[in-house]
């Protein structure tokens, strides 16, 4: 393989192991500072409990978030250079404000959080959970800025004195229409992620209890809280996902019909286009054989009209061709301007398929811990799996959803702008990109090994009793005292 596609492999790769842990930090965040609300509320221990337990996890996958996310600003030096140089006065602003506000917002108060146990006021201990979570999501907004703008680039214009985007209206850039539906979208996604991870993680100890191996029955009361709230948002964040997906869908057929014409794989304009559920043989347009064809589904999620036409890729690549050909910012020769299909086709399904398997499994679970269900309702072997599966069904369908609105946008990097091939470092050879592919894959594979081992570790040892806040202070802890990493 030559630099370019070393370039992709290496940012696709980066990317989605990184975006493995933002789903948590930002729903895991919201779920940890409800808990602690809860607690200076009411004060019942067992939400004490919670909040001290799950905040564990979420410093954990948080720290190694960080980690993980800091080599995603370097490869638009090292691989992406021309990329930068070109739309870097655009694409550099949102990430600016990312790094210089919500990141120290972030940094700052998960630190007064961590160390602030009783030292500050109840109230004020609890809102800087609450200011970390909102961090996340103004994080979330201005980063999906500035990929909304690739997918439809807007408040801009190219200097023709030194050929390069510069930004004319960053409110334009803020407003983009792909970043009002695709913000609501990751987000709620988010929520149903760390959901599923707070409800797998309760069940698993629920799960255990009922088969005579935990030490403490007592707590059955505790985790069977934490399993219903955990699935309570799964469920509630899965119809965000799915209402925020359909406006997503139809944004995206707009700025983007060949997305939506690979997401199905069809090549001549149809009208009442099905939706097909899975398909066999090749889907260049000869010889896949669609099954289960759902009629005029497409057309609904393209246009909202079940009797819609939607365009096919042959046509949409005529029209580009004849719109893009000979422009030397994106090429001077005839271009496919069609993304790989079967990607576009079967990423687009899982994303969807994981989804609605997530939705499944989160109201399974609020039927087992019911009031009325015994120890017995999670002892049937096939919850062993469902319970592992439950964190990993979001993740998956979070990382093809990313995969899909990548791939899909290709052969851009900027919509209708500049082309990948046009973006990767002019002067940086295939040797040093494998290099580097090389060294971040085992990096991240190391990092993932303590990602879980930690996760694991505090996973089995539970919520532990130790002692409330109030309680830790009146044992020899002076004010004058420095603050100790209470975990």
């Amino acid at each position: 393989m030559d630099a370019l596609e070393l370039a992709r492999w290496q940012f696709g790769i980066t990317t989605v192991y990184h975006f493995l842990f933002v789903p948590i930090t930002i729903g895991l965040s919201a779920i940890v500072a409800g808990f602690h609300t809860s607690w200076v509320r009411t004060h019942n221990p067992q939400m004490y409990k919670l909040t001290r337990f799950f905040g564990k996890l979420f410093v954990i996958n948080f720290a190694l978030g960080l980690v993980t996310g800091i080599v995603q600003e370097f490869q638009f030096g090292m691989n992406w250079s021309d990329y930068s140089r070109m739309v870097g006065d655009i694409f550099g602003a949102p990430l600016a404000l990312e790094a210089l506000l919500t990141f120290f917002l972030e940094s700052v108060f998960i630190g007064l959080w961590i160390f602030g146990w009783g030292r500050i006021p109840e109230k004020l201990h609890a809102a800087t959970m609450w200011l970390v979570h909102i961090g996340t999501v103004m994080s979330a907004f201005f980063i999906l800025a500035a990929n909304s703008w690739m997918q439809n680039p807007v408040g801009y214009h190219i200097n023709p004195a030194n050929g390069r985007a510069e930004l004319t209206d960053f409110v334009a850039v803020m407003m983009n229409k792909v970043q009002w539906v695709t913000f609501p979208h990751v987000v709620t996604a988010a929520y149903m992620t760390a959901g599923a991870l707070v409800m797998a993680v309760a069940l698993w100890h629920l799960r255990r209890g009922a088969l005579g191996r935990a030490e403490n029955r007592e707590y059955r009361e505790l985790y069977r809280k934490a399993a219903r709230v955990g699935a309570v948002v799964t469920l509630i964040a899965s119809l965000g996902v799915v209402i925020t997906g359909d406006l997503q869908g139809k944004v995206m057929t707009e700025v983007q019909p060949m997305k939506m014409a690979a997401a199905e794989g069809i090549y001549h304009n149809e009208k009442a286009a099905p939706f097909s559920v899975f398909a066999t043989g090749n889907l260049e347009g000869t010889e896949a054989t669609h099954w289960i064809q759902i009629p005029g589904l497409l057309s609904y999620l393209g246009k909202g009209d079940f009797g819609a036409e939607i365009r096919g890729i042959n046509d949409i690549q005529n029209d580009y061709a004849a719109k893009y050909s000979g422009n030397a910012l994106t090429n001077d020769q005839a271009t496919n301007y069609t993304p790989y299909v079967p990607v576009a086709y079967w990423t687009f399904r899982f994303m969807m398929g994981f989804g609605f398997v997530s939705m499944g499994v989160a109201a399974l679970a609020l039927w087992a811990t019911r009031k009325s269900a015994g120890e017995g309702s999670l002892k049937p072997a096939w919850w062993h799996w469902a319970i592992i599966g439950a964190p990993l069904f979001p993740l998956l369908a979070n990382s093809f959803g990313w995969i899909f609105t990548e791939m899909g946008r290709q052969p851009w990097v900027v919509m209708g702008v500049m082309l990948t091939e046009f973006g990767v470092s002019p002067r940086t050879s295939a040797g040093e990109v494998l290099t580097s592919l090389i060294v971040f894959t085992l990096l991240y594979g190391v990092l993932a090994v303590v990602e879980v081992k930690l996760l694991l570790k505090y996973i089995r040892l539970g919520a532990e009793d130790i002692g409330e806040p109030t309680e830790a202070i009146t044992q020899g802890v002076g004010e004058d005292e420095p603050l100790v990493y209470t975990y």
